[in-house]
């Protein structure tokens, strides 16, 4: 009995030490051998390993259970590769970095079902095509890197992906046409940041399972293609800073989960569509959660949708350098919340809406620049607003006028291409610095410039540099801190205007004048002997207006005089002996003035 007993004790002890060593044969995931060879390979061809991601990774240790970012399934086979860049020091984050290239030996790790070599950014080379191989791949992971060559035609086998991130590398031609075809699962697809071209691929319209699609910063070109409405279940689309052209298909209207679209900086044209649908959008286009419309840098036409005055949580709308035309929408006073109203460079018309009056808490900055808005003056409600900037030029404007507020800061030079400017003042504010050298452009249509009571400093040469016709009546710059000689003044034109009074004794001061013309007014008195200090002046003429009395001596005796011309006025007496030759007409229309080139003085 006592030897049945053993041998059923011996025989149960086989039997669970049977048992033992099968159940550790399952579960310790042994490395399969091709896997092995495979990651081995995929490290030699790493160059530089500076924060030792593959340091674990080598012959005597099991690649399931010792290597670092390896995962295997129950029968040894690598399923997960991850090796990024992504710090886990939530305290002291850093980047991981990794030199080299991707070995085409990944392709032969055929359960793997993630692949993770993103943000390693000196991966470098081309994205293997034997990639494609790789059956059950979920998620390919290569994005921030320097990945180059095209996007392999063989990934249409990749038929269970999950997310495909490409973004930020180097790669570049086109995407291939079916590459979509079968990824009926893909979720997330980013092919941002690279230098990819052509058409988008048709088979996009596959991707019926996408929410995230980032296109942006590449060279695509051709249409958004219709289909891209199919896709209802895309919350995120960026195809910003390409080269699409065409119109915004108005099936876009139809992505009722879209929270993000961006199209700026394309070639767009066409009215700009509908989107009521879009009841979620909270940045770019239309839902009244919106918080950033940014349709600025395309070729879109037609008018503002009057819809837009939903947009109730708008913070910034810019639809600047478009095709726009019609009026700006009264429905954007409606717009309580924003900060920043952009529609510069269009074909907008005018009036100006007053209902943007409404506006005054919370816009900080005003650009209706460069429309033919057909302004005659800046109306009154815009000056009663807390604007921080606000840009009228181009605008047909003949009057601004924005005194006695309390604007501060530097004169903003875009002031200067208001070409048409009768009136500017911006007197009774906080102004200060020069005047910018933009200013000379206005000067020949400027007629009353009041500037007083800022901070202005420097010079008030760009304020009279001019080398033709101007037509100041009115010029105010008391009360600021301008400094220097107005010696800087060349050339001073007030021909063929109305101005009356004495020609001032000032203008002697202005020592380096060369050009003296205030002819066709209505100039009375004297002339101002003062005026032969004025030594580098080369042209005076004073035609045409009541001057009386006697000519100065010193006046026509200037050395550098080649033209002087005083007729038709009601000048009297001998005209000065002189060194240069003028011609009698120079004198003509004084019956007064006698001598040398007119008829000699009569005699007693």
């Amino acid at each position: 009995m006592a030897f049945i007993a053993n041998r059923k004790t011996s025989s149960f002890l086989v039997l669970i030490c049977f048992l033992t060593l099968s159940l550790h044969a399952t579960t310790t995931e042994a490395c399969h051998r091709t896997d092995r060879k495979a990651l081995l390979d995929f490290k030699s061809k790493i160059t530089q390993d500076s924060f030792r991601l593959l340091e674990t990774w080598n012959q005597s240790t099991d690649c399931c259970i010792k290597w670092e970012g390896i995962a295997c399934d129950s029968n040894g086979r690598v399923v997960n590769l991850s090796r990024n860049g992504i710090s886990t020091d939530e305290e002291n984050p850093f980047d991981l970095t990794m030199e080299g290239t991707i070995s085409p030996s990944l392709g032969k790790l055929k359960f793997l079902r993630v692949l993770d070599l993103r943000f390693l950014k000196d991966l470098a080379g081309t994205i293997p095509s034997e990639l494609g191989k790789l059956y059950h791949l979920t998620s390919l992971l290569l994005d921030i890197n320097r990945l180059n060559g095209s996007i392999p035609a063989s990934f249409q086998n990749l038929r269970k992906l999950n997310r495909l991130l490409l973004g930020q590398n180097l790669l570049s031609g086109m995407v291939p046409t079916n590459i979509f075809q079968h990824m009926s699962s893909l979720t997330e697809l980013d092919l941002s940041i690279n230098q990819l071209s052509g058409a988008l691929p048709s088979s996009i319209d596959k991707l019926v399972s996408l929410k995230r699609l980032d296109l942006s910063l590449n060279k695509f070109s051709g249409s958004i293609p219709y289909t891209i409405g199919f896709l209802e279940n895309l919350d995120y689309l960026d195809m910003s800073k390409n080269q699409i052209s065409g119109i915004i298909p108005t099936s876009t209207g139809e992505l009722s989960k879209l929270t993000v679209l961006h199209l700026n900086k394309n070639s767009l044209s066409g009215s700009i569509p509908s989107f009521s649908k879009l009841v979620v959008l909270e940045v770019c286009v239309i839902s009244t959660r919106l918080q950033a419309l940014l349709i600025d840098n395309n070729r879109l036409s037609g008018k503002l949708p009057d819809s837009f005055g939903k947009l109730t949580k708008l913070i910034r709308l810019s639809a600047k350098n478009n095709r726009l035309t019609g009026k700006i929408p009264a429905s954007l006073g409606n717009l309580i919340n924003l900060q920043i109203l952009d529609l510069s460079r269009n074909r907008l018309s005018g009036p100006v809406p007053s209902e943007l009056a409404k506006l005054n808490t919370m816009l900080e900055t005003l650009d209706l620049s460069f429309n033919p808005l057909s302004l005659v003056t800046v109306p009154n409600w815009i000056s009663k607003m807390n604007l921080q900037a606000l840009h009228l030029a181009g605008t047909g404007l003949f009057t601004l006028d924005v005194s006695s507020n309390r604007l501060v800061g530097k004169l903003p030079a875009w002031i200067a291409k208001m070409r048409n400017l009768h009136t500017l003042n911006v007197s009774n504010n906080g102004f200060h610095s020069d005047i910018p050298i933009e200013f000379k452009n206005l000067v020949r249509c400027l007629g009353v410039l009041d500037l007083h009571r800022n901070n202005f400093t420097g010079g008030l040469s760009t304020i009279f540099a001019v080398s033709g016709r101007f037509r100041y009546t009115f010029i105010d710059v008391s009360y600021n801190m301008f400094a220097g000689p107005m010696a800087v003044l060349q050339t001073l034109v007030l021909s063929k205007n109305r101005l009356g009074g004495g020609i001032p004794k000032s203008l002697g001061k202005l020592s380096f004048l060369k050009t003296l013309k205030l002819d066709k007014n209505e100039f009375t008195g004297t002339i101002p002997a003062e005026l032969s200090s004025i030594s580098f002046t080369t042209s005076i003429v004073l035609s045409h207006n009541k001057l009386t009395s006697s000519i100065p001596s010193g006046v026509m005796n200037l050395l550098d005089l080649v033209e002087f011309d005083v007729s038709y006025n009601k000048l009297t007496g001998k005209i000065p002996l002189h060194k240069r030759t003028f011609p009698a007409s120079s004198f003509a229309g004084n019956s007064g003035l006698c001598d040398s080139p007119l008829p000699p003085c009569k005699t007693a």
